[in-house]
């Protein structure tokens, strides 16, 4: 008996790995593609010859991009977006959970009901453009013209994140919070000398979910911004590909890339930073989501 457990359980792990394998592949592939595109030759692009590994390599797409104002100027303002979109979302996030964390708050129940009811109905595109359209409003009637505050200060909750901080939050052992208090401790401090480095697993997921979040949006980014010198990366990218890397309209350079493979270089760009980022959160990405989506 306890042979054949033991058989069957290697089939088991042999097909798992076998699946996740093709599965990883089969993620793995377009990037792949997409950068064999990119630093492929104009011709072997245009008629598809392209399937993983680049043919008649050249790298005038890519400096064609570098070469481009308005690439850097998005580019800036994916950074800006990211980085005080992360900021203000985590401070949100941080001291809502926090709130929501403690069982002498009052109403607690009924607020967090109401976060989870965000999540299982959603009142609609159109009046959440209703409700940003009336934050602009409010930015301009203080003087803020720059529409990029707006997507940054406007998007800055997440019900799921709140509860998953929350819940890391609920986690904490509530003797170090009494022994912090004790200890003459302000409520601050011991948000931030206790449940932060104690659950800066979850924090550091979080984070990153925002931040993946805010370096990839496009919907309300091109809804909201209307200034194209304010569009953000993924804008500039799916708005204007014929006016920016066309490269029949680019003097000085030579046509030895296709257009496609413009956009395909403008993609690979804005993933890098994404992927410099992720090894250096992923130790922190499984615990994180364990500590944050179970509670005891």
């Amino acid at each position: 008996m306890k042979r054949k457990l033991e058989v069957s359980e290697l089939i088991f792990k042999i097909i798992s790995y076998v699946l996740l394998t093709v599965f990883a592949l089969l993620c793995l592939y377009p990037f792949v593609y997409a950068i064999s595109a990119s630093v492929s030759g104009r011709h072997v692009v245009e008629y598809n010859e392209v399937v993983l590994f680049p043919k008649a390599v050249q790298f005038d797409a890519f400096a064609s991009m570098f070469r481009n104002n308005m690439f850097w100027n998005s580019y800036s303002n994916t950074l800006f977006v990211t980085l005080y979109g992360t900021l203000w979302a985590m401070g949100v996030s941080i001291l809502g959970a926090y709130a929501l964390s403690k069982k002498r708050l009052l109403f607690r129940k009924t607020f967090n009901f109401f976060l989870v009811f965000t999540m299982w109905f959603s009142a609609g595109i159109v009046p959440q453009y209703l409700n940003y359209l009336a934050t602009q409003n409010v930015f301009r009637a203080v003087g803020i013209m720059d529409d990029k505050w707006l997507v940054v200060i406007a998007m800055g909750m997440a019900a799921m994140n709140i509860i998953l901080l929350r819940n890391a939050f609920e986690g904490v052992p509530s003797e170090i919070e009494e022994a912090a208090i004790v200890d003459g401790a302000s409520e601050f401090q011991v948000l931030s000398k206790v449940f932060i480095p104690m659950s800066k697993s979850t924090i550091a997921t979080v984070a990153l979910f925002f931040a993946i979040s805010r370096w990839n949006g496009y919907f309300w980014a091109r809804r909201m911004i209307s200034n194209q010198y304010e569009h953000p990366l993924q804008v500039f990218i799916r708005l204007q590909p014929e006016m920016y890397t066309d490269p029949d309209q680019m003097t000085g350079w030579s046509a030895n890339y296709a257009s496609d493979s413009a956009i395909y270089a403008l993609i690979v760009c804005s993933i890098i930073p994404i992927l410099i980022i992720y090894p250096f959160i992923q130790k922190y990405f499984a615990k994180g989501t364990n500590a944050g989506g179970v509670k005891e």
